[in-house]
């Protein structure tokens, strides 16, 4: 009985430790998914009142994004005899990007998903519903989780400067975007949103800092026409 009782706790700890790696593993594994599926598959006042809905409640998305990525679960008897194991993965469902975006200057490529939600931002960009749409007049909005691993993610767009490309690529045709502005704002400032009727612009948006973050970095750039 203390030898099966001494194995079990062996491999709840074994658990354990996994846990974050494979959670890792999965979000990378569906990153390629998406890229993969890419690369086979080559503005009123009442949605803009829900783009600023959508950029407020960012701030719970990646408080909730960076606590997921530092938290270790720590299974009860109950759950160790009768729950799912911590190890298990979320069931995959259909989700297709609706475009990629690349970044050279901090060897960035990800695919974009239409609506910023949790399961989107794990493991891709997403666009702001409600904003403009890619390549179009107005603002277009593209958030994504600033990952504390280098180079997954948004994490290295601190690094980005005024005069680097962006490229994006949808099932229409490929924009080039050219940063005139980088910024760390409140997560209050909805001003990021701002457009007139004549610009074609993007804007990208993460957290800052990368640990504890309380505030938002923003980059504003323009299309090369």
């Amino acid at each position: 009985m203390r030898r099966w009782i001494a194995y079990s706790l062996v491999l709840i700890g074994i658990v354990i430790l996994a846990y974050p790696k494979a959670s890792e593993w999965y979000n990378d594994k569906q990153q390629e998914k998406l890229m993969a599926q890419w690369e086979i598959g080559e503005t009123n006042e009442e949605a803009g009142q829900t783009a600023l809905e959508q950029y407020g409640g960012l701030t719970t998305l990646f408080e909730e994004l960076d606590a997921e990525e530092t938290r270790t679960p720590v299974p009860t008897d109950t759950a160790a005899e009768s729950g799912p194991s911590p190890t298990a993965l979320p069931a995959e469902s259909k989700v297709e990007p609706i475009a990629t975006i690349r970044i050279p200057s901090i060897k960035l490529k990800l695919p974009v998903l239409e609506g910023a939600t949790q399961k989107n931002m794990k493991s891709a960009a997403a666009h702001l519903k409600e904003t403009a749409s890619i390549g179009e007049i107005g603002n277009a909005a593209i958030a994504a989780h600033r990952m504390r691993a280098k180079g997954k993610l948004f994490n290295r767009l601190n690094e980005v400067k005024v005069g680097d490309e962006i490229i994006i690529e949808t099932k229409t045709g490929k924009f080039t975007y050219i940063v005139y502005d980088t910024s760390i704002v409140l997560p209050t400032d909805v001003s990021v949103l701002n457009y007139n009727d004549k610009d074609k612009r993007l804007t990208l948006i993460t957290c800052d800092p990368v640990v504890d973050p309380t505030h938002r970095l923003i980059v504003h750039a323009a299309i090369k026409e």
